[in-house]
């Protein structure tokens, strides 16, 4: 089995737990391919932890989950020094980040001093304690979810943090006959403890290898460039898609050219991305803000003005 069918099969174990959200699955599968981190921005209750949870059984990878409160530390995230009194030494307590997919749970409950613990994990893959390097276990993905309808004492993520996340997924509610199946499932015992491992830790480290390789053609990164640009240029958005989001753009269509059997990248997969990838990343002016303009369909006129290379 190549790694194509491999990642095929992973998305279809999800999908049998996870009912009704293929497209949200294959872009959260996108994200980790392309070495990204994702934001889970949705109410509750529409499955956030189940996706986390089944994401890391399908690929029997350590699964560790913090839940943010107003109270929680840096040290609770990246792990303490403590002073052993047998040795006479410290000794490094590794903390929740210690794990291959890390499900950041209501990550704006927090203070910015904890939230801020997690940069340098999320882009070095590493974590500094009391001077000391500590190297996180790989493949390392960082899946952290929001409610976007309850503000009262919470801390928005600034737009630096925002820009570390590859993509922003919302998943929404399911339709009717997806929920009734859910259910059924739900009665029939077919739950997270029935998730089974269909790849091992190499096989994703080797898909990530092969999804660096997908090829980029030039005329493909001055698409992208020229889509960049037009965020920058827009005049109701205030702050435009930053050389970061370029590069996220670029390693997600990467993915996706990969997850379509392909060796090299299209235009389609840079469209199939490029709102979950840069949407997130746009703020609007305040006179946007005040006519009430929606950024997402800014976003979309921009995709379908910019010209496709032949």
């Amino acid at each position: 089995m190549n790694n194509y069918q491999l990642a095929q099969r992973l998305m279809e174990n999800i999908n049998q737990v996870f009912v009704g959200k293929e497209e949200v699955v294959e872009n959260l599968l996108i994200s980790f391919l392309a070495g990204g981190h994702v934001l889970l921005e949705d109410v509750p209750g529409v499955g956030k932890t189940t996706l986390a949870l089944a994401l890391a059984k399908s690929m029997d990878c350590s699964f560790g989950r913090i839940q943010f409160t107003p109270d929680t530390l840096p040290g609770d995230v990246t792990g303490l020094s403590i002073y052993n009194m047998k040795s006479g030494e410290f000794t490094y307590q590794a903390g929740s980040v210690m794990h291959q997919v890390l499900l950041a749970d209501e990550i704006n409950r927090t203070s910015p001093k904890t939230q801020a613990s997690l940069l340098e994990a999320m882009a070095e893959g590493q974590v500094t304690v009391d001077g000391i390097i500590h190297q996180l276990p790989q493949p390392f993905f960082v899946i952290a979810t929001q409610n976007p309808v309850e503000f009262l004492g919470t801390y928005p993520l600034p737009e630096a943090q925002m820009d570390r996340f590859m993509m922003r997924l919302t998943i929404g509610y399911p339709e009717r006959t997806q929920e009734i199946r859910m259910a059924s499932q739900f009665l029939q015992g077919q739950t997270l403890t029935r998730v089974e491992a269909v790849c091992q830790t190499e096989d994703m480290i080797a898909m990530r290898k092969e999804v660096s390789s997908i090829s980029v053609k030039e005329s493909i990164l001055g698409y992208i460039a020229d889509l960049v640009e037009a965020t920058r240029e827009e005049q109701r958005f205030v702050l435009g898609a930053s050389p970061r989001a370029m590069l996220a753009l670029v390693c997600a269509s990467q993915a996706k050219a990969f997850l379509q059997n392909r060796d090299y990248v299209k235009p389609d997969d840079v469209k199939a991305v490029a709102m979950q990838v840069l949407g997130h990343r746009l703020t609007l002016s305040s006179e946007a803000k005040i006519r009430k303009e929606d950024k997402d369909k800014i976003l979309k006129s921009l995709i379908l003005k910019i010209r496709i290379p032949v």
